[in-house]
């Protein structure tokens, strides 16, 4: 028997072949929106933006370095070194930018600038040698090797003979001075991964098993950092308990960031981690190109974020272990402070995590 035209069940028919004709935009952006392909497509988008802004932000910073006010030592009396005057100008126009001169009467007290990082090279006009140019490798290698090719170079212009020496060089195993900011690149990286990973696999971690489980892989794994290079690879003679030390505060830092913008803005947390951490720190922290030669801003941020703070202490740590510097430890602390104290007030927004069981009372007997 045929169905009739007219009956509930074709007419029902009739109205789903017209919704379904009649499916316009809005419907199209829910179907969109609720699917798994919104999410695929943003993340397209902003792994491609990332990709970029990585690869531009190392390279402001990196491909061309150039001095912005290099703080150097003068020895002696300011009127009885014509030479030097001459240098210090030729320097200047090679260099295209000035020098930051600072006059010390002994050239004790000049080295003792340097110990101090106060001072990147040494220059003292004697006759009838010319003018002496002492750098300092360690205090920064691309600054060092800036002063050494540009000094014989302007000596020979202005007709001065331009002895250069390198008063503190670096280890040799690690000619080029990169060392420390791949170790402290490690430990940043590194950090944040670990947060990551225990977010994923250890979601039911309740917070102060989250915060002990950080601090645990964070002292293991500035011991396995430090072990490599200095036991294993000899490429940096490292005060071991010190360097230790600041590569676990510094992991432990980086992992604790990441759990702060965790709690913040939940899944999306790598992204502000990713900007602070990599894209902002790292290329401003120093230890690929010195702070003089950094664009000017970014050599004022870098000591205030961690890679930079971790990059300075460790420096100072193995080069100049009679002066150390206090603020690349507070930088550090303080960050690891402030992270954890965001992350434990707002707790609760954490997306991990075990439910509370509910206690029920025993009736008695």
């Amino acid at each position: 028997m045929s169905e009739e035209p007219h009956s509930e069940g074709g007419r029902q028919r009739e109205r789903g072949k017209h919704g379904r004709g009649r499916r316009g935009p809005a419907q199209a952006w829910r179907d969109f929106k609720d699917s798994p392909f919104l999410p695929a497509t943003v993340l397209v988008l902003i792994v491609s933006a990332s990709a970029g802004l990585f690869a531009g932000s190392y390279t402001y910073a990196m491909a061309d370095p150039t001095p912005h006010g290099v703080p150097v030592a003068v020895v002696g009396e300011p009127d009885t070194a014509r030479d030097r005057t001459a240098f210090v100008t030729g320097m200047e126009k090679a260099l295209g930018s000035s020098l930051k001169l600072r006059r010390y009467r002994t050239q004790a007290a000049a080295e003792h600038a340097i110990e101090a990082q106060q001072v990147f090279a040494i220059m003292r006009a004697e006759q009838p040698k010319g003018v002496e140019l002492d750098v300092s490798s360690a205090s920064g290698a691309s600054v060092a090797e800036l002063l050494e090719e540009a000094g014989p170079k302007v000596g020979k212009e202005i007709g001065v003979p331009v002895q250069v020496r390198d008063l503190k060089p670096l280890d040799k195993g690690d000619p080029r001075g990169l060392a420390i900011f791949y170790i402290s690149l490690a430990a940043v990286i590194i950090g944040f991964i670990g947060a990551i990973q225990l977010s994923i696999h250890a979601r039911a971690l309740n917070p102060p098993e989250r915060i002990a489980f950080t601090a645990a892989y964070a002292l293991l794994g500035g011991f396995v950092i430090a072990a490599v290079v200095d036991w294993g690879l000899g490429a940096l003679d490292l005060p071991f308990a010190r360097s230790w030390m600041i590569l676990a505060l510094t992991m432990f830092t980086s992992g604790m960031v990441f759990t702060m913008f965790n709690t913040l803005v939940g899944r999306w947390a790598m992204l502000p981690t990713w900007g602070l951490m990599v894209l902002l720190g790292n290329p401003s922290s120093g230890g690929a190109v010195s702070w003089p030669l950094l664009p000017s801003a970014l050599g004022e941020i870098g000591r205030w974020l961690p890679p930079g703070a971790s990059v300075n202490a460790q420096h100072t740590a193995v080069y100049f272990p009679d002066h150390q510097l206090l603020q690349p430890y507070l930088v550090l602390t303080a960050w690891a402070l402030v992270s954890c104290a965001v992350f434990w007030i707002w707790r609760h927004r954490h997306p991990g995590g075990r439910p509370r069981a509910a206690h029920t009372a025993t009736p008695p007997g």
